[in-house]
């Protein structure tokens, strides 16, 4: 009997709607039925497939056809249940003694949903898949001894570090310069044991309880019918759970400014998002933030570089991080604490230290160094090391300890329950990337993928056999020991009132932007939202958006095409914070990438500038009009039709090189139709892109020329013409110490 077909029907109905004179309807509907503008409460059974939907046909697991409807091989039913069909009244706080905590082990839910979520792809991480890592060396000021113990952190005590940067939301095949959040992870193999800071780029997180967790990423992921888009927020769904659950505000606008694309790993900040408890040789306790300060200043993209490098080199930040260490110019942080007194109620200037979606600006709390890190050796085998590499927050050493941070408590059960899923057991600690610095005598035995060849007959204790060992330590030998903190409260699902504010630090940060800051993030809401299907998801949004600013609100719905709603309660009334800004400071070049764009007969100039490009600790790329050996002399690492002005820092131009042989559209579709111009016209095009993107341009010799081409004034901001070379070189640099010329980028009136 032959079977209809969805896909067909839906076809069909195309055609039938166009035969009808109708306009067809647009595809890319997120599911069969359009959502309410407001959160739907009234109970009902799951929505139906779209038309062009189908599943497997039904069969038993020993290939035998059955007559189930396909329906019935879907979850159904009108109520969340447990995976045993138990109906649950609370899926967003976690089971904690008191509004407070700390988070009960006995939250079965808890466990059951970060564990069947933990288990959901294999073998790629289910979050932060894509990453790169390099191996360090960390060095402590010692400007830590008086609030923590920890030995690493001790004056010029040095430690093996390896990191990993990583982006959350896509697969290990996706693009490295998409907007979305970075990992920020750090292994240091420390002498009293491994101790892991597992961070991102940003500071909060979208979420204050980790039971919330699964709902973020399974709302940031691709949509579940289709796997699309990939490694992105613009889409409905993310934009659905973001518009009803509000305390993701605050991390979401920093994702829609340049925090969310970053020019580079090593430009990039970092931060351990808790608060976490430091305890010093005499048993004190202060309550700590990490951050990691990038040496070379924080330093972004423009939507457009990001867009066209996620087609012209996907593997941009991981090529930079890589070819940045093997050149020597190696990245470094400094290691910063943020310290607040341990008071009992865990708060700072009216700030819940315990709401991971809020910071403490570093005008109430300077930021404190203590300890540089440096990465210098790349990996030899990709796999074996940062695909292996396995972080647990719970990693700790003798003087940093965990708090009552909902979010925190749900990392500390996910981690290891992530590794014995992804990489095949739980004896992950003993694969080389893993293995601890220290003695380990755990009394752990058997299990997948055991390395270790274990003596003794004991691992019990206590024991007489293996006469006793191994013993337990006290604190004068270097045991961790919790800090006792005093805990009791009743057994409730519920958030203290200061979890209340969604919206306020939002606010702080809008107003800490610089005028272009906030141009670059209405254009990203704008077209966030703008890939939306749903109006009720556009809207819904913009009144999230009126809570934090009107001016905000109004700019992204002119965009949209939307009225703009009013706020519906009262605006907060912040100091900004300028340390949020990344504009108006300036930075070291060190591993800048400089383009000199040269043709066959400027070899003797471009060597000069070349050499001064090196001098300068940044690399030199030749970009000629074929390859080969520019003069003979000269490596070509660049042509016409290889080069792309996004992996530039800034450019340099040696002269005006006339239209290649290849300069034509069905050679390199870059060169149009311009084989005609005088000058070729893929090198107007990288000055162009260049100049629009902000960055820098020098030039000499018959520069002049090539810009009055590209319609560029040589008078032009950040536009340096001199008389030779290293003159241009220099002229450069003053403006690349400021990451772009800004001045190039006018505001709207009403962002200024």
């Amino acid at each position: 009997m032959e079977r209809s077909h969805p896909v067909k029907s839906a076809v069909d109905k195309i055609i039938d709607t166009v035969a009808s004179g109708q306009p067809a309807e647009i595809p890319g509907v997120p599911n069969s039925e359009p959502p309410s503008l407001e959160e739907p409460t009234e109970p009902r059974e799951p929505l139906p497939p779209k038309p062009d939907q189908s599943g497997p046909d039904t069969y038993s697991p020993t290939g035998q056809p059955t007559d189930t409807p396909q329906g019935k091989m879907a979850q159904g039913g009108p109520y969340l249940t447990t995976a045993q069909g138990l109906r649950v009244r609370d899926t967003d706080h976690s089971l904690k003694a008191g509004p407070r905590g700390p988070v009960l082990l006995q939250d079965h839910h808890l466990r059951e949903k970060i564990m069947h979520f933990d288990h959901e792809r294999i073998p790629e991480r289910v979050v932060h898949a894509r990453g790169a890592g390099a191996h360090g060396v960390f060095r402590g000021y010692g400007a830590a001894s008086n609030v923590t113990r920890a030995a690493f952190l001790g004056k010029d005590v040095e430690t093996p570090v390896f990191v990993r940067f990583s982006t959350v939301i896509g697969s290990r095949g996706s693009a490295d310069t998409v907007r979305d959040t970075r990992g920020f992870a750090t292994k240091f193999y420390t002498s009293e044991g491994v101790f892991d800071l597992v961070g991102n780029n940003i500071p909060v997180f979208f979420i204050q309880d980790a039971i919330k967790f699964p709902d973020v990423i399974h709302a940031a992921k691709w949509h579940p019918d289709r796997e699309i888009p990939q490694a992105q927020t613009a889409h409905d769904t993310f934009w659905d759970f973001a518009g009803l659950h509000t305390e993701a505000t605050h991390h979401t606008i920093w994702n829609m400014s340049g925090r969310g694309i970053p020019r580079s790993y090593r430009m990039m900040e970092g931060f351990g998002v808790h608060t976490f408890r430091l305890v010093n040789e005499e048993g004190a306790t202060t309550l700590a933030k990490f951050h990691w300060k990038p040496k070379l200043g924080v330093h972004s993209l423009v939507w457009e570089e990001a867009q066209l490098l996620g087609g012209v080199d996907p593997d941009f930040h991981r090529r930079d991080l890589f070819d940045a260490i093997e050149s020597g110019a190696y990245p470094q942080w400094e290691l910063g604490l943020q310290l607040f007194p341990d008071t009992p109620d865990q708060m700072f200037e009216g700030i819940d230290l315990l709401d991971s979606t809020k910071i403490v600006p570093e005008e109430l709390a300077p930021v404190q160094p203590v300890g540089l890190l440096t990465l210098n050796a790349n990996t030899s085998n990709f796999f074996a090391e940062t695909e292996q590499v396995a972080f647990h927050v719970g990693h700790l050493v003798p003087g940093i300890d965990v708090t009552d941070d909902p979010l925190l408590a749900g990392r500390l059960f996910s981690y290891l329950d992530t590794q014995i899923t992804r990489l095949a057991g739980p004896n992950f600690p003993q694969l080389p990337i893993n293995r601890p610095h220290a003695p380990v005598n755990d009394m752990q035995r058997d299990g997948f993928h055991q390395t270790a060849v274990h003596r003794g007959v004991a691992p019990y204790r206590p024991n007489s056999l293996d006469g006793g060992c191994p013993f337990t330590a006290g604190a004068d030998q270097g045991a961790f020991v919790e800090v006792p903190v005093e805990v009791s409260g009743r057994k409730v699902r519920e958030a203290p009132a200061s979890y209340d504010d969604h919206f306020s630090q939002a606010r702080l940060f809008w107003l800490s932007m610089s005028p272009v800051e906030r141009e670059h993030i209405v254009a990203a809401y704008t077209f966030e939202l703008g890939k939306c299907y749903e109006q009720a998801v556009k809207e819904r949004y913009l009144r999230v958006l009126a809570n934090i600013d009107p001016v905000l609100c109004r700019q992204v719905a002119e965009g949209l095409g939307l009225p703009a709603p009013d706020a519906a309660q009262p605006l907060a009334d912040p100091t900004p914070s300028p340390a949020l800004s990344q504009i108006g400071q300036t930075w070291p070049t060190d591993g800048r990438i400089i383009g000199i764009i040269a043709g066959d007969d400027d070899a003797e100039a471009v060597g000069a500038v070349r050499q001064a490009v090196l001098d300068a600790g940044m690399v030199p790329l030749i970009i000629a009009p074929t390859g080969g050996m520019l003069g003979g002399t000269l490596p070509v690492q660049r042509t016409f039709t290889t080069a792309r002005s996004v992996e530039f820092d800034a450019l340099l131009v040696a002269s005006a090189p006339a239209p290649g042989k290849d300069a034509y559209g069905a050679r390199d579709a870059k060169a149009g139709g311009g084989a005609d111009s005088p000058v070729d016209p893929r090198v107007l095009l990288l000055i162009t892109e260049a100049y629009r993107h902000a960055k820098p341009i020098g030039g000499w010799g018959a520069a002049s020329q090539v810009l009055s081409q590209a319609g560029i004034p040589a008078q032009a901001p950040g536009v340096v013409v001199a008389d030779d070379g290293p003159s241009a070189l220099d002229g450069t640099l003053q403006f690349l110490a400021a990451h772009r010329v800004w001045d190039r980028f006018p505001a709207a009136a009403e962002l200024t």
